[in-house]
């Protein structure tokens, strides 16, 4: 209910104040044209006036009689200015102009002709000095007959051009002004009809700006830029917004961290220098259909520089309007990393017991052959326990890796692909002198080579093997890991994350994060990880190897070896 009072206080408000504004507008624009108008209708009537004076002044019987009448030192009567001539031909013009009178006087002021009989021979209410002296003048003024335009011309005598009386025409304001009605009627529906369109296109505007702003008041829109600004800048995750016309509208510094690209708003998703993945996925786009697991994922996780982020589309809309999508951007960087090293504490903690399992199956054979008292049998079963431990190319080949982290870590994924029915050996070149200082790094690089090649190795054919071989340059680590597997199918694409409903959803090289996260992490070191060999029929599975510099350093007490 307040939101709708609230709408329509603000939609009254918006459409008085533009009506009252175009009524403004209007009216002044109505008075301007008004005053221009009765102006003109007195500046013709001025006009006309003078025209006429002129034209009887101008007249030779006229300027005769006044002259004549100047000339006679006497005054006129009435009663012979009465149906003279002067009074003759002012009634005529009077008459064919429409003028409000024609008044002639002589060089005295005395009235030759009048409309008003009684006033004739009479001296005039009005000054007449500036026509005696040869000049014309115009005005409104009021005598015997109320007021008028008035044009006064000199009457110049025909023998010596010197003025000897005047012509006084003029026209009364309603006479002036008989247009007027006319002039204003058509103001009036100018007026209207501006006023009308003013209306509409305030409606047409106030109709638009709701649907421009969604409905929203304008205290809703200042509440929601700062709701905006508080979320956009309180979430960790990166959010980026865009329309329809897939143009960023919004997006928050997370996202421009995590995309790498500072200047994201006004530019176009498919514009934008990222990976194909990373595009496919702020786009929304749909993905292949595929079996197994990948089909329950909600979202695939992406390598994007250092990150590993998951892209979340949702489309916006409004009273059934599409307003875009909005994309969530999640780094799930740290928890990948977490994974991975838990993973490798449980592959250890599952080797461990692998092994106390193991121990004490042997120490039950040992303690029932000495019940029994076949010392002698006892004692050439652990003999021969010991000679295979020491065996070269036993399982876990510990003569030819001493480091304690990397022996840990490979007794431990032995220890699962044993599970698999996958041998796991450390190769006779293997050699390492130094210490792992970036256990997080290494872990998951290895971890990741070698459940994969396990993983191929499980789908090659009798005998599966996964071969590991690591070698240290003072603080590079060198790995290589080859298996039995079938090989790589798609050499160009082994690195990609993008899923691909053409291959065999159970392959392992180029599915999921582990190749494009090692080969990032790698990367980010200043190593690099690469495919050796691809493999394939009736030959050795695939190579990959890695090299990771800054991830080794000197030990702290150096081996018997060294010493010497």
């Amino acid at each position: 209910m307040r939101r709708k009072e609230a709408d329509v206080r603000f939609s009254t408000q918006m459409l008085l104040l533009q009506l009252g504004c175009v009524a403004v507008v209007v009216a002044i624009c109505t008075g301007v044209f008004v005053g221009i108008g009765v102006q003109q209708l007195r500046a013709e009537a001025e006009t006309s006036a003078l025209s006429i004076a002129r034209t009887v002044a101008a007249d030779s019987d006229v300027r005769a009689g006044v002259a004549r009448a100047s000339a006679d030192a006497g005054t006129p009567t009435n009663a012979s200015l009465r149906g003279g001539p002067l009074f003759v031909s002012a009634a005529a013009a009077e008459a064919n102009t429409g003028a409000l009178f024609i008044v002639i006087t002589d060089d005295h002021g005395i009235r030759l002709a009048h409309p008003d009989p009684e006033l004739l021979g009479a001296v005039v209410s009005t000054e007449f000095a500036e026509a005696l002296a040869g000049r014309e003048t115009v005005s409104w003024e009021s005598g015997t007959l109320g007021e008028s335009a008035r044009a006064k011309v000199p009457v110049r005598d025909p023998d010596t051009e010197v003025p000897v009386g005047e012509v006084s025409v003029g026209f009364a304001p309603s006479s002036v002004f008989q247009e007027l009605p006319l002039l204003l009627g058509g103001v009036a529906l100018a007026a209207s009809v501006a006023l009308a369109l003013g209306a509409i296109v305030s409606f047409v505007l106030r109709r638009r700006l709701e649907r421009l702003t969604l409905g929203l008041q304008p205290e809703e829109l200042s509440a929601l830029v700062q709701n905006q600004a508080a979320v956009l800048d309180g979430v960790g995750d990166g959010v980026l917004a865009y329309g329809p016309d897939d143009v960023v509208t919004v997006a928050n510094t997370t996202a421009a961290r995590l995309l790498g690209i500072p200047d994201l708003v006004g530019r176009r998703i498919h514009d934008l220098e990222l990976p194909g993945p990373v595009i496919a996925a702020l786009a929304g786009e749909p993905k292949p259909l595929t079996t197994g697991a990948r089909a329950a994922e909600a979202a695939d996780p992406v390598v994007l520089g250092e990150h590993v982020v998951y892209i979340d589309t949702h489309p916006v809309s409004h009273a059934n309007q599409d307003l875009g999508l909005i994309a969530v951007i999640r780094d799930r960087t740290d928890i990948v990393t977490l994974t991975d090293r838990l993973e490798t504490v449980a592959s250890m903690t599952e080797a461990l017991r692998v092994q106390r399992h193991e121990f004490a199956n042997r120490l039950h054979v040992t303690a029932g052959l000495m019940d029994a008292g076949r010392v002698p049998d006892a004692r050439d079963y652990l003999d021969e326990v010991l000679d295979e431990s020491r065996a070269p190319g036993g399982p876990f080949a510990g003569e030819h890796l001493t480091e304690p982290f990397l022996l840990s870590l490979v007794e431990a994924k032995a220890a699962q692909a044993g599970e698999r029915g996958v041998r796991l050996t450390v190769g006779a070149d293997s050699l390492v002198r130094g210490v792992v200082s970036a256990p997080a790094d290494v872990a998951t690089v290895l971890a990741n080579l070698v459940d994969n090649a396990v993983t191929a190795a499980v789908y090659g054919t009798e005998p599966r093997w996964v071969d590991v071989e690591l070698l240290d340059d003072g603080d590079t680590l060198v790995m290589t890991v080859s298996d039995s597997g079938p090989g790589v199918a798609d050499v160009a694409r082994v690195f990609s994350n993008v899923p691909r409903p053409d291959v065999d959803p159970d392959a392992v090289h180029g599915r999921g994060i582990g190749l494009p996260l090692v080969r990032d992490i790698a990367a980010r070191l200043g190593g690099e990880v690469w495919l050796a060999d691809a493999g394939g029929p009736g030959g050795n599975g695939a190579v990959f190897c890695a090299r990771l510099p800054g991830v080794m350093q000197a030990p702290a007490h150096p081996t018997q070896g060294e010493e010497r």
